[in-house]
């Protein structure tokens, strides 16, 4: 009977054993079917739900626990983040206030940087002999401008150039003045070809055919879509800048001319009431206009005709004209006129390169060049002077033994700039 006992135990324990296995088996089944259907489901939340989960991430207390669930700080990345707000949206959303105050909406290669190319005189009269050439040549722009230079005036972002000439068919010459130019309207296509977006019209050639060939001049450029700085139809159009609005960034091109250095001048200043250049013999206005773009930019450029034919050296006016521009807001200023390359200084921060000298204007063979500068959002990025030559009315970059040339008689025509073997240059 004992070991009967016994046995049927040892069955109804062992029984009772499985039985507890076998309920804990489809129980762990049941919680990991459960598991992966709620996986599952999390899976299928639409993505918006899963957004919502998130956009308290920002309220959560930074670096505490709650409840074993992420900190905010873990959040945060997967969190929509708060974009960076646009200095001038609201700028560029009026499209009204943007042409009423000479506001350009731009665009740079770069999202980061914007470069800017300078060069000095340009002359496009076929009486002379650079078109004469050019055109003799069979008229395309390359006959007059190197492919090598044309493809870095069209690689900047704005290309400024002096215009020294008025775009007219019509009028009659200055009377006694010994050189008067003009173009045929037809010819402002050049501009584009060259890579143009700015030209200067602040200079003592603008005026050449009188009024009606600025006047000309003006329509011309507004048609071809060419900005122009430096001259209008009253003083308030002739002395406002040009602005840019290109990478959230405001950059603004102020020009001005003191030549001819007479109580009446052939070139005629603008009044209220008529048109012509923006004069600045007496610099008041000029640095008011100047003070008055700092206000509402970024970055000043002030573009002047200025200086002594074929001279080297900086006269009088340059010399104390330059320091007070800078001080009045003057970011960088390009000057022009003399006819030839003239050195580099500083105002304080304030690069000056007080002649560009004639870029592509006569048959002369002379030393000439292009300033490219690139900003960024904390100013002047880089300060560059590419060293070109005019000869038998063509210009072309200088390489080799000229390019060194030219950069070593810079370097002696600057003695308060450093000028790298590659034309940068910065403060000693």
């Amino acid at each position: 009977m004992l070991p009967v006992f016994f046995t049927t135990l040892v069955l109804i324990l062992s029984a009772g054993i499985l039985g507890m296995l076998l309920v804990k088996f489809w129980a762990g089944k049941a919680s990991l079917e459960d598991r992966a259907a709620a996986v599952s489901a999390s899976a299928a939340t639409p993505e918006k739900e899963k957004q919502e989960d998130n956009q308290y991430a920002w309220e959560s207390i930074p670096g505490e626990k709650n409840s074993g669930e992420s900190s905010a700080w873990e959040k945060q990345e997967a969190a929509p983040q708060p974009t960076v707000p646009s200095k001038y949206g609201d700028v560029l959303a009026d499209q009204e206030y943007m042409k009423d105050n000479g506001i350009i909406p731009w665009e740079a290669a770069s999202k980061d940087e914007v470069t800017i190319g300078f060069v000095g005189d340009i002359l496009m009269d076929d009486s002379y002999a650079i078109m004469a050439n050019l055109i003799k040549r069979g008229g395309s722009i390359e006959s007059g401008i190197s492919e090598a230079l044309l493809a870095k005036m069209q690689a900047v972002d704005i290309m400024v150039v002096n215009n020294e000439f008025p775009f007219t068919n019509r009028g009659t010459p200055t009377e006694g003045k010994t050189f008067t130019f003009r173009a045929d309207t037809d010819t402002v296509y050049y501009l584009h070809d060259m890579g143009a977006d700015v030209a200067v019209l602040a200079n003592n050639h603008i005026y050449d055919f009188g009024e009606v060939g600025l006047l000309d001049t003006l329509d011309t450029l507004e048609e071809a879509g060419i900005a122009n700085v430096g001259a209008g139809r009253n003083l308030e159009e002739a002395s406002a800048p040009l602005y840019f609005i290109v990478n959230d960034m405001k950059i603004a091109i102020v020009a001005a001319t003191q030549i001819e250095r007479l109580d009446n001048p052939d070139t005629k200043g603008a009044t209220e009431n008529s048109a012509g250049v923006f004069r600045c013999l007496n610099p008041d206005r000029l640095c008011q206009v100047v003070a008055e773009a700092k206000e509402n930019s970024d970055f000043v450029i002030v573009y002047i005709h200025w200086g002594t034919e074929n001279q080297e050296e900086p006269d009088w006016l340059q010399l104390d004209q330059a320091p007070k521009i800078a001080e009045a807001g003057a970011d960088l200023i390009i000057g022009d006129h003399s006819h030839c390359l003239q050195g580099i200084t500083y105002c304080g921060d304030t690069p000056v390169i007080y002649s560009l000298g004639n870029f592509w204007f006569n048959s002369k063979t002379l030393d000439t060049g292009m300033v490219q500068v690139t900003l960024d959002g904390n100013g002047l990025k880089s300060f560059q002077f590419l060293p070109g030559i005019q000869s038998g009315c063509r210009v072309d970059l200088a390489y080799g033994e000229d390019k060194e040339r030219i950069l070593s008689h810079m370097r002696s025509l600057s003695p308060k700039a450093v000028i790298d073997g590659e034309g940068y240059v910065s403060k000693p």
